[in-house]
């Protein structure tokens, strides 16, 4: 059996270490899983030359709304927010999932942050739409959106809406990430986006960066030192895939084994 992470540039993806570690504990030895560089526009294509040797595929930038137009059935939570990570093939056809939300939820209690009331989105792509929808799963009903432009921020208003979560905007500046509102940050946006954004970060609001090559970026190394509870991308990763292996192999992942997998973070 086959899948793989697609996407561009994949080269630094993390999921082929996962996966192929929880093959190997759950004894799946027949199993093979790859990344594979698919550039935007090139989706529809690679999929349609795939043999039925393929049981899933797990999908990056920038390909998790590319995707929905091949979906022959979507999930809910893909319903909602407009993205899938995750195609599972099956007798031909393709079903869209979104594990994303999981991966940041299962980060986010892991590292002790049970519930938020408020918090704020940096970004507002396809992996800040699957944040809003976390958001509300930890009781969060206020999400203030950090983005270049308000106009591209309210591209989230049907999520939230969804959901039942109220927006509110902000610019992204400094002084925004710096602002005591959000009772957690939650950032979307990739490697070297943020960089030189934070001078003053508050120690007692938690961070959420979902980049995690490079680590730790200097907004994470910016909320570590001032003492805040910080998860990166490579958490959030651990889950999202850990619910992938559980989908595509119809087996309980073997977390821990998964967690080996990591490379260990920088002291």
């Amino acid at each position: 059996m086959r899948a793989a992470v697609l996407g561009s540039p994949i080269a630094h993806s993390l999921s082929p270490a996962l996966h192929r570690a929880a093959y190997t504990a759950l004894g799946l030895t027949d199993w093979r899983y790859d990344a594979v560089e698919v550039a935007a526009g090139e989706l529809e294509a690679y999929v349609g030359g795939l043999g039925p040797e393929w049981v899933g595929l797990s999908l990056t930038m920038p390909l998790k709304q590319e995707v929905l137009p091949l979906l022959h059935e979507r999930s809910r939570l893909v319903e909602i927010t407009g993205a899938a990570n995750t195609v599972l093939l099956r007798e031909g056809e393709r079903h869209g999932h979104n594990t994303d939300v999981h991966g940041m939820v299962a980060a986010l209690r892991e590292a002790g942050v049970e519930r938020v009331e408020r918090a704020a989105v940096v970004g507002a792509g396809a992996t800040a739409a699957s944040a809003v929808v976390a958001l509300h799963d930890l009781g969060c009903h206020q999400v203030r959106v950090l983005a270049r432009s308000e106009q591209r921020a309210r591209a989230l208003e049907p999520v939230a809406a969804a959901v039942g979560v109220q927006l509110r905007y902000g610019e992204l500046h400094p002084l925004e990430l710096e602002d005591r509102w959000p009772q957690l940050i939650v950032s979307t946006v990739p490697a070297g986006a943020l960089d030189g954004f934070v001078n003053d970060p508050s120690g007692d609001v938690p961070l959420l960066d979902v980049v995690y090559d490079p680590w730790p970026t200097p907004l994470a190394a910016a909320y570590r030192a001032a003492g805040a509870i910080v998860v990166g991308g490579a958490q959030m990763l651990l889950h999202q895939a850990a619910a992938q292996v559980g989908l595509m192999t119809g087996r309980t992942a073997p977390l821990e084994a998964m967690r080996a997998a990591l490379p260990r973070p920088p002291e």
